[in-house]
């Protein structure tokens, strides 16, 4: 997520066990923690995300594409940004501010349907992380064994304890557990929408404050969950240098704590359907031209993987891809049935994500992870209405609004 401390955001993480999978961290480089991710670190030799060997559904092209120099975004039209609600030291909202917010209490904006199909039907278990036994029946033989490290497979079956992968092989359910994928899904944006909004991103429910710097309170009235959806009404810069948002009357979140979306203007000669990923604020836009039509949260690479900035094209596309790596090394992985994956920078790409629920904090070793639901609605409406056997051009423009900093 934007400009937030590492340690912060993972202590953050730490609380959220309820349904979601929190995986043991490992030390990448400088001693960090981080969390394991479905990509091996580059600076241990290894390849960036390779994957098994693709069949591929549709291709546009078969070469990498290059990325373009990394560029500022340019500017759009005015978003809104009422004056009658911009801060002023020592004064509460005025009276007009309030009745804006009562006016737009919430985004104007239509959450996606969720993949019910891919949630339902699809069983993830976690298997390990330590080297596990496969065996070829229930209690049957053993016919080889999983390698320790950050491992998931799909369930097509199962019998008394034992679950049964679907490439066939059977692992008893001690060496395993369910994992049950993120319901969360980004949002379509009406004609006309200029009204930044964000996502929360804090999972400790923390209160807000009543002036931008100012201490968490119970007096603000507001407790900002995970995932929830805010107008902002007003921004401002604390003295310690860090931006605040008005999320409500007389309630301010600091920036470390959301995901903001605003639009940008398409970069030269990008036309047509194409997304724009935001490594500040950890967030994707779909566009149709110069119209932003949908939003969502993402999750980019870590320090040291990062997901490279520029201009890319789909190039390939695949409903569904295994994704393995560094087999043998304690940051290996293998991850069966990835859903709805489009790669666009070699072989990195954007695809569904069915092993965490953190998107909007940095989480991948160069992909962009989305919700599954997310993923789903991105890769069919790229497509929608083209050929298949004669895609249309895609393009994905990686960018940052924003520099990071710790504090």
């Amino acid at each position: 997520m934007k400009q937030t401390p590492f340690i912060e955001a993972a202590a953050a993480l730490a609380l959220l066990m309820g349904g979601a999978l929190l995986v043991q961290p490992t030390v990448a480089q400088g001693g960090m923690s981080v969390f394991a991710t479905n990509t091996p670190i580059p600076a241990q030799g290894l390849p960036v995300q390779t994957t098994s060997t693709p069949t591929v559904l549709r291709v546009q092209d078969s070469s990498t594409p290059t990325p373009a120099a990394t560029q500022t975004p340019p500017a759009v039209a005015q978003v809104f940004e009422p004056p009658e609600c911009a801060y002023v030291p020592g004064q509460s909202a005025s009276e007009a501010c309030l009745a804006i917010i009562q006016q737009f209490p919430k985004p104007n904006v239509t959450p996606i349907r969720r993949d019910g199909f891919t949630l339902e039907n699809y069983s993830f278990w976690r298997v390990g992380p330590q080297a596990v036994p496969k065996y070829d029946s229930p209690g049957g033989a053993v016919i080889g064994e999983h390698p320790q490290g950050f491992n998931f497979v799909q369930v097509v079956n199962q019998v008394d304890g034992w679950i049964q992968a679907r490439d066939g092989a059977w692992y008893s359910m001690n060496d395993a557990y369910y994992v049950r994928p993120s319901e969360f899904v980004g949002v379509e944006l009406p004609p006309g929408w200029n009204h930044p909004f964000a996502w929360v991103l804090d999972t400790t429910g923390i209160w807000a404050s009543l002036y931008p710097g100012g201490p968490a309170t119970s007096e603000s009235g507001l407790v900002p969950l995970h995932h929830q959806l805010f107008n902002i009404y007003a921004e401002a810069v604390a003295e310690d240098g860090w931006t605040w948002y008005m999320v409500g009357p007389n309630q301010w979140v600091k920036q470390i704590f959301l995901s903001v979306i605003r639009p940008i203007a398409p970069p030269e000669g990008v036309t047509g359907r194409w997304v724009a990923i935001d490594l500040f604020e950890q967030s994707l836009v779909a566009y149709e031209d110069e119209r932003p039509v949908y939003a969502t949260l993402v999750s980019t690479g870590l320090p040291g993987t990062e997901t490279n900035e520029g201009l890319f094209t789909v190039w390939a596309r695949l409903a569904r891809d295994g994704m393995s790596g560094a087999t043998g090394a304690p940051n290996a992985y293998a991850l069966q049935s990835v859903p709805w994956v489009m790669y666009f920078d070699g072989s990195i790409s954007l695809h569904g994500t069915y092993w965490h629920n953190f998107f909007g904090y940095r989480r991948s070793r160069g992909c962009v992870n989305l919700s599954i639901s997310d993923a789903r609605w991105v890769y069919e409406w790229m497509l929608r209405g083209s050929d298949p056997a004669d895609p249309p051009t895609n393009y994905v423009y990686v960018y940052s609004s924003g520099v990071y900093r710790r504090g």
